[in-house]
């Protein structure tokens, strides 16, 4: 057994000796001497910092590894993170996207993770690392052809020895959540969302993976990385902010190369530089773990010790940033891409852990926050653009601050660049409130309260402080100072950064003829070998730890209601960690029943009171630390204040004030119109709203959908504000209910109940109501006081749904967009929502296309490298009447369009069958359940979704309860039943030169829709 409890490789037990004393004639004369103390446990030394609100301990093993531990109790669950000071910065100069392709590669396992013969595997990996340094070390078309067909060939047989996916499946079966990596200029971090009893498993496989690269199935993985970058060439923002960084920084590798690298790097891979730049990168003193969670510090301390100890310290070469010259002049760049044009701005700062980075945090305050910067309201508020922002991008050695916006109709983007340098030279002269500052500082307080309920913000804020190599008390620290930020620190710091050198990026609409393409190499498919498993997935899935039990919401019980008055009913759970309050007003209507109602509520942020103007609204919010919203959904509108508790009146007073008394602004609206109609035509220049909301909805219901059912252009431009204001008045005068979570308690929440009237027939009195949630108090609360609506609520008018088309014959539908890749969406109507069906649907899933570890990723991915992104899930409906989808998704090179499609197909109609992958899917859905909770105000939302389906208890128990015994039969007669053979229809966006329309005749009778046909405008 190659892996002890975690007690024994302590050195916890000790061995038994004998105390029988030597057969003699007579008895001893002298005691028996003591058996030796069993060895201590190691003690672990560790900082803390006084006033941490996270009460972290910092504790630094004997090779050089840090370890940041935070205890949170919200769910036995821990936030993993194993960060590694390496990232793109880092990569050799002739081999660009180094740091990100390693990254994908630790989770290919190890000579014992993933591998069923290594000794056999390690000569075939030998081959295809010296190959793959032929290949890249000629440019000889014929011979790199060659070379390419026996790394093909030898990976095939390479394959043969491993375990396609295996640390995908471990995870699973431990029920890890949200695994997955990232790759920045500074670092590469690796991320896993635990239950907290399976400690001992994640460090053991962590250690392992970190411990030693094995570059398996490499070619296969290469394309992935490919259909990355096609993903980047297809995506006009990653293209400007390249272009930015390029002109800031013409030294420095932040702006000489990119993270996913070049195409010609790519397409040359080394395998040997590869493992040579693991081995000098990927030591424990460059190393750091952040966990935060429900947590046991000794216990973890000493697991991790037990599996990272064994890790060896190595010195970590030293890298020398260049030096910038400064920028005395705009540098501009001009890129074209066929999504909406923009300008982005960006100036060059100091590195994060300096003083006048830190004053950039202010700035960019100042500027936006959402609710009281210069550029929200100079600039969105008053709708001089149609969009703009400031954002800040932190890193070692230099910062970046960017101002980014979006013209509005018939507006240059120079006109935009000048409204926006506008605000620089207001902040630059000090030419803002004094109360602005102060009111920055509390609202960074407040946001950081609210981060710190959030185990992967808690253990990312340790990964932040060690990358940019600062002390947990000086990083904590900075907090204190940024309260101390002046004005004068404010205009100092603009002044000197903030000159006439600045990189500037001038987004157009139009083709990018210079986007290149990465080329599609010939891969036979690869075996994943899905039901066999190595001898180290064994003893780690072997190794016991405590059983958790679930803990299902009892919404009797967890959720107080009363009734503020007659239709009125009041949801409360009660926030007992900190200060802040959310408060909800849900109305069950939307824009399927009058589509001015998004319009209405798009509107009431333009406007102000009787007291205030729309800008000055948005300030008082703000220094209150509270923030309202007013949103519309097809059959819902969400009306919601949140923020400081302790201001809740005060907030509460002017919100009620805004919606009860709204000041109409003809211009504003005016302005509103145009700013719809602009960003209705930069609608159809996005291909994720092309493909996942218009084309869908128009294959879902036809023409008039929920998507095209808005308000004509000639209709926009004749409303009035009358129109609008009148529907924002009257939304608190139909029947709603109130949700409550903050920190008060519920009497002081709640309202009185009425006393019950005399019915006048038997002259005694009506039957109170009864509630099926909860318990009824009568109490006097903030809601009868504040919460203004009439006596008598209007009832709702009736749900208007889009009728569903049958989807019975085979079709495609296909749209024109110029793009690398093409996107492909398969779907099928499936029957009602039943929540019979439901376990068994959570199973397929999980089994079938909902992670890493699913066919659907082992086959398309994995073995035929045929795409980056690829999934299948069968939706359930989100409310009682409607019909569940069975959606499946790949992106990929429009090259491989004919195999990926036919990938799929096969897959839905004749779904692999491995018993391993069912184990897996199984123990994942029951760990997870078991390990999760829901708190906090997604306690009353949970009870939200169920009332839409029908439930008034929490489903999870019986998908809990009823997947412990699902077979292969089950999953089999399920896809057979409901999946197979069921009438496909086929939606494709992608670039008309591109596309084989020959191959997608096979798939149904094939019709473009038009941009026009799909939007309705």
């Amino acid at each position: 057994m190659l892996l002890l409890p975690a007690v024994a490789a302590l050195g916890l037990l000790t061995q038994c000796q004998s105390s029988k004393p030597a057969a003699t004639a007579t008895a001893p004369t002298t005691q028996t001497p003591a058996a030796p103390e069993a060895p201590k446990p190691k003690e672990y030394k560790y900082t803390t910092v006084e006033g941490d609100p996270l009460k972290t301990r910092i504790y630094t093993l004997d090779n050089g590894l840090t370890v940041y531990l935070s205890d949170y109790d919200d769910a036995p669950r821990i936030q993993t993170y194993v960060a590694v000071r390496a990232g793109s910065k880092n990569d050799p100069h002739d081999a660009t996207g180094l740091a990100h392709y390693l990254e994908h590669m630790v989770f290919k396992g190890t000579s014992r993770l993933g591998a069923q013969d290594f000794a056999a595997e390690k000569a075939e990996l030998a081959k295809i690392e010296a190959l793959y340094e032929q290949y890249r070390g000629t440019r000889d078309a014929a011979l790199r052809k060659k070379y390419y067909h026996q790394i093909d060939s030898v990976s095939g047989v390479a394959a043969k020895y491993a375990v396609a996916n295996e640390y995908d499946k471990l995870m699973g079966a431990i029920g890890a959540k949200g695994s997955n990596a990232y790759t920045s200029v500074e670092q590469t971090v690796y991320q896993e969302d635990i239950p907290s009893n399976r400690v001992e498993q994640w460090a053991s496989v962590q250690a392992e993976r970190f411990g030693e690269l094995v570059p398996r199935l490499f070619h296969t993985e290469l394309e992935a990385v490919y259909e990355e970058k096609n993903r980047g060439l297809d995506n006009d923002f990653s293209k400007e902010f390249e272009a930015l960084n390029r002109s800031l920084f013409q030294k420095h590798e932040y702006g000489t190369q990119t993270t996913i690298g070049t195409i010609e790097h790519l397409q040359n891979p080394s395998i040997t530089a590869i493992k040579a730049y693991f081995d000098r990168y990927y030591v424990p003193n460059n190393m750091a773990i952040a966990m935060s969670g429900d947590l046991d510090f000794d216990q973890t301390i000493r697991t991790i010790d037990q599996y990272f100890g064994k890790l060896k310290n190595k010195p970590v070469p030293a890298f020398t940033p260049a030096q910038e010259a400064p920028i005395t002049a705009p540098i501009v760049t001009e890129v074209k891409g066929p999504q909406a044009e923009n300008v982005m701005i960006g100036f060059r700062f100091p590195g994060t852990a300096t003083p006048d980075a830190l004053v950039l945090r202010m700035i960019d305050k100042i500027l936006t926050n959402g609710q009281a910067g210069l550029i929200d309201l100079n600039l969105n508020q008053k709708q001089a653009v149609l969009e703009a922002q400031s954002f800040a991008d932190f890193n070692n050695d230099y910062s970046t601050h960017v101002l980014y916006g979006t013209p509005r109709q018939g507006q240059s983007l120079d006109q935009v660049k000048a409204l926006m340098l506008a605000q620089l030279d207001k902040v630059k002269k000090g030419d803002f409130p004094e109360w602005l500052i102060p009111a920055i500082i509390n609202n960074e307080q407040l946001q950081r309260t609210k981060s710190y309920e959030s185990n992967e913000a808690r253990a990312g804020a340790f990964v932040s402080a060690f990358v940019a190599r600062e002390d947990w008390k000086d990083y904590l620290q900075q907090f204190e100072q940024f309260g101390k930020i002046t004005k004068a620190d404010v205009m100092r710091v603009a002044n000197e950064y903030y000159g006439p050198g600045y990189a500037l990026i001038y987004k157009r609409t139009g083709k990018d003829t210079s986007t290149p393409k990465v080329i599609k190499p010939a891969i036979t498919p690869v075996p994943v070998n899905r039901d066999a498993s190595s001898e180290y997935y064994k003893q780690v899935v072997a190794l016991q730890a405590p059983e958790l039990q679930p803990v299902f919401l009892d919404y009797k019980k967890d959720i107080q209601q009363t009734e503020l008055k007659p239709g009125l009913p009041l949801f409360y759970t009660r926030n007992s960690e900190n200060n802040l309050f959310s408060l909800f007003y849900v109305l069950d209507m939307g824009t399927n029943n009058d589509p001015k109602l998004g319009l209405a509520a798009d509107y009431l942020k333009y406007l102000g009171t009787g007291k205030y103007s729309a800008a000055q609204l948005q300030q008082e919010f703000y220094k209150l630390g509270c923030s309202f919203d007013v949103s519309s959904s097809p059959d819902r509108v969400f009306v919601s204040l949140s923020g400081l508790d302790k201001n809740m009146e005060p907030a509460l007073q002017l919100f009620e004030q805004l919606l009860n008394n709204p000041t109409p602004d003809p211009q504003a609206l005016k302005d509103m119109v145009a700013g719809i109609l602009k960003n209705r035509q930069d609608a159809k220049l996005n291909k994720g709203v092309i493909l996942s909301q218009a084309m869908l909805n128009y294959v879902k219901f036809g023409p008039k959908n929920p998507f095209t059912n808005i308000v004509s252009a000639q209709e926009l431009k004749s409303l009035k504000p009358q129109e609008l204001i009148s529907r924002i008045k009257q939304l608190e005068t139909y029947q709603h209910r109130v949700l409550y979570y903050g920190p008060r308690e519920f009497a002081a929440v709640a309202s009185p109940i009425p006393a019950r009237e005399i019915d006048p027939l038997t002259k005694k009195p009506k039957a109170q109501r009864t509630f099926q949630v909860g318990t009824v108090q009568e109490a006097e609360g903030v809601l009868l006081k504040l919460h203004h609506t009439p006596a008598q609520l209007t009832p709702t008018p009736p749900a208007k749904d889009f009728a569903e088309l049958p989807l019975k014959d085979r079709k495609v539908y296909w749209t024109d967009f110029n793009m690398v890749q093409a996107e492909i969406l398969f779907l099928s109507r499936g029957d009602a929502y039943d929540k019979a069906l439901v376990p068994t649907v959570s199973l397929y899933n999980e089994y079938f296309g909902g992670n890493m570890g699913s066919i659907v990723f082992q086959e398309l991915r994995e073995s035929k490298a045929l795409a980056y992104s690829a999934t299948s899930r069968y939706a359930n409906a989100d409310k009682v009447g409607r019909s569940n989808y069975q959606l499946s998704y790949i992106g990929t090179q429009a090259d491989k369009l004919p195999e990926a499609m036919a990938g799929m197909e096969t897959l839905l109609n004749d779904m692999p069958m491995a018993e391993a992958n069912l184990n897996i899917a199984r123990q994942s859905i029951r760990n997870s359940i078991a390990t999760e909770r829901i708190t906090k105000s997604d306690v009353l939302f949970a009870y939200e979704r169920a009332k839409r389906l029908g439930l008034d208890y929490d489903l999870r128990r019986d998908v809990y309860e009823q997947t412990a015994n699902m077979s292969l039969a089950d999953l089999k007669k399920f896809q057979e039943a409901r999946v197979k053979g069921r009438p496909q229809t086929v939606l494709v966006i992608g670039s008309k030169d591109r596309l084989n329309f020959k191959e997608l005749a096979k798939y149904g009778e094939v019709k473009q829709l038009t941009l026009k046909e799909i939007f309705g405008y």
